[in-house]
């Protein structure tokens, strides 16, 4: 036995045995040798059953031995034992993809959960990705299943655990603390006759400077430089001069529409610029309260430069030339007239997204955000009004996922991404409170679709907590698709705009729609009706309690 090589693989009958190996050493004995014999064999399972592929592979083990009698094959034998490998693997092979395709294979998920953590010193250095890295200290397996029972266990799951907790509202130190150069630049008193929150600024440079020369939006977008091209042509015509010194007028938006994405608020937008009284940003969605002013243009391109409160002033620049206008004209100064024009901006992230707080604001408490973006707008503007345009959140998820999916769009795809997302959340839920999940920036830079996003309830409460009511207009984005020229009247009456003639009437209310789905995106045709229930489910009790914090049955999105 100890003269047999060390390993031998068993294909053929004994007879054959001894001509395909040779078994070394004057005292070989069938009877003792562990090839021959049989013994000592390790067989081959696959899916719990002895696999039967042209023969039976055995191994052999002798540990006491060395390689010295190394076996030798016939090149034809050879060439049998490589052909029966090749099919292994293929049976293999198949195996694991079918398992695949009907979800039997736990598939890791790339979201590894881990602790709330801030750390502002990672932003400069390290992409979202790093940072992603930089917050997953554990895995989760996630299986990837497809039938509603077993999803619906997952909804349970959530629905159980959901609690509308009101947050701790920040007192103003501790805003100013947090951002002491934007506190600097914006008064806590404005110009009375004015509608808008304006003011006059010292302007320091001379005829040679350029204004615009340090603004980030102007440097990061070819798309803007026209603009402030125009604005550096016309900016001396604009400055307010008094006792030798030069003074430009600053403004802040008087009304802002904070959302949602994919609700309409591009066709409402639109619409309100065509408004005589109604001026907008010099862009239409600045994102500066919830990106910007961190620093991140794109989210998978990680941080920039931070953009300071001086761009995002900018870009009302051409409105407030208008409104200087009007404050110096002979009739206003003889009757105080005030004046009427209003700013708008409408970045729909202005509602929702606070996921860069975690890498700039200290004492969280157990992953909740201690400052949010109304915070900070309601600390300079007590007195701003809030537009808010919502949908049918199963609706929303879906347009979203196709305007913002770049290949392998289907309804199949979307399936798979919600139930990804859903699980994902749900393990999110099981340690932490409903708030710290919704604004967790690791949790939605994982999910594959903006689940969160329809939490409308969950952001309104927020903005409750600092806003009055009455400061907040909430539509519906099926109410302004059927009845255009209803849901345009409410937005006039809530922003004090005056009458129009039926022609400007009609320019506003009748003009088409805008930002409607691409044709490539509508060939997709709709979701599954399973991915929609599951959807449904997952929505009810944020729904249900939005139709209770706004008094209307409306906004539980039911089908009759």
């Amino acid at each position: 036995m100890k003269h047999c090589i060390n390993r031998c693989i068993h294909l053929l009958p004994n007879d054959l045995h001894r001509q395909c190996f040779r078994c070394r050493g004057p005292s070989h004995n069938n009877q003792k040798c562990p090839v021959c014999k049989g013994e000592n064999k390790n067989h081959l399972y696959t899916d719990s059953k002895q696999m039967k592929l042209l023969a039976v592979l055995e191994v052999r083990t002798d540990h006491s031995e060395s390689w010295n009698g190394f076996f030798c094959l016939k090149k034809g034998k050879l060439c049998s034992l490589i052909f029966g490998l090749i099919i292994m693997t293929l049976v293999m092979a198949s195996y694991v993809l079918t398992g695949a395709k009907h979800g039997l294979l736990l598939i890791p998920s790339p979201f590894h959960y881990g602790a709330f953590t801030s750390n502002p010193s990672l932003m400069d250095n390290e992409s979202l990705s790093d940072m992603k890295d930089h917050y997953q200290s554990s895995k989760i397996n996630i299986s990837y299943v497809k039938d509603y029972p077993s999803i619906k266990l997952i909804i349970d799951t959530i629905t159980s655990k959901i609690e509308f907790i009101t947050r701790q509202r920040p007192d103003l130190e501790e805003l100013r603390k947090q951002e002491p150069h934007m506190f600097s630049v914006i008064p806590n008193k404005f110009l009375p006759n004015s509608k808008n929150p304006c003011w006059y600024e010292e302007y320091r440079g001379n005829t040679t400077t350029d204004p615009y020369t340090t603004n980030s939006y102007a440097l990061y977008s070819k798309r803007f430089r026209t603009i402030f091209d125009y604005l550096r042509k016309v900016f001396w015509n604009h400055l307010y001069h008094y006792k030798d010194k030069h003074y430009r007028l600053r403004c802040l938006p008087h009304f802002y529409i904070i959302g949602q994405p994919k609700c309409g608020t591009t066709d409402l937008y639109d619409r309100l610029r065509l408004h005589p009284d109604v001026r907008f940003s010099a862009i239409k969605e600045p994102h500066w309260w919830t990106r910007k002013r961190f620093g991140i243009i794109r989210l998978r391109d990680g941080f920039h430069d931070r953009y300071p409160v001086e761009d995002y002033l900018d870009l009302f620049d051409l409105a407030a030339h208008q409104i200087q206008g009007v404050l110096q004209s002979e009739a206003a100064k003889e009757h105080s007239k005030t004046n009427n024009i209003i700013i708008g901006e409408a970045s729909a992230s202005t509602m929702w997204d606070n996921n860069a707080w975690i890498f700039f604001y200290d004492n969280s408490t157990e992953g909740e955000p201690p400052f949010l973006i109304q915070d900070f707008i309601h600390a300079f503007q007590p007195n701003a009004k809030l537009i808010i345009m919502l949908r049918d959140p199963v609706e929303r998820l879906y347009s979203d996922y196709l305007y913002f999916a770049s290949a392998n769009k289907s309804a199949e795809d979307f399936h798979e991404k919600v139930a990804e997302s859903l699980q994902l959340f749900e393990n999110c839920m099981l340690d932490y409170s409903l708030r710290a999940c919704v604004y967790n920036n690791t949790l939605n830079n994982a999910m594959p679709v903006r689940l969160q996003v329809g939490l409308y309830v969950v952001y309104l409460l927020d903005w409750l907590t600092v806003f009055d009511k009455d400061q907040i207009l909430v539509l519906r984005l099926e109410d302004h698709a059927s009845n255009v020229k209803y849901t345009m009247h409410m937005v006039f009456q809530f922003l004090d705009l005056g009458p129009l003639s039926e022609k400007q009437e009609a320019l506003i209310t009748k003009s088409p729609a805008s930002n409607t789905r691409r044709p490539e995106d509508r060939s997709l045709g709709p979701m599954l009706p399973t991915t929609k229930a599951i959807l449904r489910d997952f929505y009810r009790p944020f729904n249900t309690k939005l139709a209770q914090v706004l008094f209307d049955d409306a906004f539980l999105w039911k089908r009759t």
